[in-house]
């Protein structure tokens, strides 16, 4: 699963950089880095239950984020950064994951996909799907790991399990994984029932994420969420208009039906309140 060679010159086009000089670990981060400040996490279609919307093939994703200025989950944002990094001559391999797996056991597994990519001082992780992760690449070792104002670790889990522990602020607190674990099956069945499911987090409600150089941005239904150095600041939108320049500016997405998304996250914010 690679991108041809046009595919890669419309890709850095879109990322904004020009190609590396080597696929060394200098190169691989400025790719890493790239990424996750030019395209938005996000799970718009989900949430709106358009039918067809994601897809495990970074074919797709491509379509989708480079052609179509669209932004991804974690399927498509690392699909895409898989399939760069090895059209570029990384090797890369595709993790089958598992998104707070601590808590939900086995059947979380499949629900999140990572990549490893092997240099020449060993394997690391490469992570932009999980929306708000460190932005650039981790040594694949059990270890704490910095990065500007963020920090996560990697730790031991049972068996042969692995666990990205996301920093303080994080939207999704870890995801497990293991180093040659690789399920295409199961990642696709996993995200069919994230995209289409009533017991999916993502069809109840509307979640997006930018990665910016001094902070991360957050939107879940009509809730804004900054994180910066210091902490975090939250605040409600509470016009229809906010919601939409707050969708297309700070987060760049030109998304479909936002008046049917504005009267949507507002059902899902008031079964929010009503749950807690």
């Amino acid at each position: 699963m690679t991108l041809t060679p046009a595919q890669l010159d419309a890709y850095f086009a879109r990322i904004g950089i020009a190609p590396p000089a080597r696929a060394d670990l200098e190169g691989l981060a400025a790719i890493h880095r790239a990424h996750a400040l030019a395209f938005t996490w996000e799970a718009a279609d989900a949430f709106l239950l358009r039918p067809g919307a994601g897809d495990v093939d970074p074919r797709r994703a491509f379509a989708r984020m480079v052609e179509g200025r669209r932004g991804g989950w974690c399927y498509e944002m690392n699909g895409l950064l898989g399939a760069a990094l090895a059209g570029f001559g990384f090797r890369v391999t595709r993790l089958c994951g598992g998104v707070r797996r601590a808590e939900m056991g086995e059947m979380a597994v499949g629900n999140h996909l990572s990549l490893r990519v092997d240099l020449a001082d060993g394997p690391w992780l490469v992570e932009s799907g999980l929306g708000d992760a460190l932005p650039r690449p981790i040594p694949l070792a059990v270890g704490a790991h910095e990065g500007g104002f963020l920090a996560c670790a990697i730790e031991t889990a049972d068996g042969d399990w692995l666990r990205y522990v996301n920093h303080r602020w994080g939207q999704a607190s870890s995801f497990d994984f293991r180093a040659d674990y690789s399920d295409e099956a199961r990642l696709a069945g996993m995200e069919a029932f994230l995209r289409t499911q009533p017991g999916s987090p993502f069809t109840g409600a509307l979640a997006v994420m930018r990665h910016f150089p001094d902070r991360i941005e957050s939107l879940a239904n009509r809730t804004r969420r900054t994180v910066t150095a210091v902490g975090v600041e939250t605040r409600e939108i509470t016009d229809a208009a906010d919601f939409a320049e707050t969708l297309g500016g700070l987060f760049a997405l030109d998304l479909p039906d936002v008046p049917v998304l504005w009267a949507k996250t507002g059902e899902a914010a008031a079964r929010g309140k009503q749950a807690a």
